[in-house]
């Protein structure tokens, strides 16, 4: 990135148990075929592949009536805390390749760890359809794909998944950009907490580039760590088809890449989740290709070189 080239770190998560349906595990195959790996390293990064992680069930947890998978899903949220933080701690950026956006639970506690321990305040750009605030109190569903933000921001502990003592994200270091699916309850949940929603209304009205420009501002000023989490539902599926939540009106293929460059202009990324991509629901790969190009833009690839043209 714009700061200098960094050690990438990939960390595979076939969690699918979060979703509620079957096809997000094989995610990170999907993304390696598409060339995630090639094409980082082609932008000149060292990538280290650190493979799947692969945890037993978290069995010194009981079941919940309102947490589907709980088990399953701790204990990827244990395995990536981990695995995130010591990437991040040995100067890596750590980029998890999904899986569902039950991932973020771990993979954004882990970079807040490191966050605290390094002194700078962490921001989440959180890049979806949805708002992902719910708690087995608040969800319709049950499925734990929709509580990542809620849990991170600590307001989710319904389990002892990780230490209740752990650092967390300030709900109002949250961007969501692109949301045009809240539930009722979450929806009150979020405006009493203060995270920071740009639906897709905002988009339209307001210009994607302003807003991103607002946020990135923020967290330039306040010398923040910024995590992005990337769900492939942003995207209109007429983009991206490959994802079990779809949500017509999504951000555009142009859009998305703007977004990308911008943070890569910034400098300020410190690690990235690519999340609830189902090769299953995917036509052909178009999915993972649109993710792996967006990645590339992320890390400073150009799809418009803007020549000066004479008039």
């Amino acid at each position: 990135m714009k700061a200098g080239r960094k050690t990438i770190s990939l960390i595979g998560a076939p969690i699918e148990e979060g979703s509620g349906r079957r096809g997000a595990a094989m995610g990170p195959t999907a993304l390696r075929i598409a060339g995630i790996d090639t094409i980082l390293a082609d932008l000149g990064y060292m990538v280290v592949d650190e493979g799947d992680l692969r945890p037993a069930p978290a069995r010194d947890l009981a079941n919940h009536p309102r947490a589907n998978n709980l088990q399953a899903v701790a204990a990827f949220t244990r395995a990536l805390d981990s695995a995130v933080h010591e990437a991040a701690r040995a100067g890596r950026l750590p980029i998890t390749l999904g899986g569902d956006h039950a991932l973020a639970m771990g993979s954004v506690s882990g970079m807040a760890r490191y966050a605290a321990e390094v002194g700078r305040p962490l921001f989440v750009l959180w890049l979806d359809a949805h708002a992902d605030f719910n708690s087995p109190d608040t969800s319709p569903s049950g499925n734990m794909h929709g509580m990542p933000v809620a849990f991170f921001c600590g307001q989710a502990e319904f389990a002892p998944i990780l230490n209740k003592d752990r650092p967390l994200v300030d709900p109002r270091k949250v961007f969501q950009v692109g949301i045009r699916s809240v539930d009722e309850r979450e929806r009150v949940e979020i405006a009493e907490h203060g995270v920071n929603v740009y639906d897709m209304r905002a988009v339209d009205e307001t210009g994607m580039a302003r807003i991103i420009h607002e946020i990135l501002d923020t967290v330039s000023h306040a010398d923040g760590l910024l995590h992005v989490s990337f769900d492939v539902d942003f995207l209109d599926p007429e983009i991206a088809p490959g994802v079990g939540t779809t949500v017509p009106g999504g951000a555009t293929f142009r859009e998305a890449h703007l977004i990308m460059e911008m943070l890569c202009d910034s400098g300020l990324v410190s690690s990235l989740d690519l999340v609830e991509l189902n090769p299953f629901l995917d036509d052909r790969g178009k999915s993972a290709r649109i993710l792996v190009e967006l990645t590339a833009s992320l890390f400073g690839r150009r799809i418009l070189d803007r020549p000066t043209r004479s008039a």
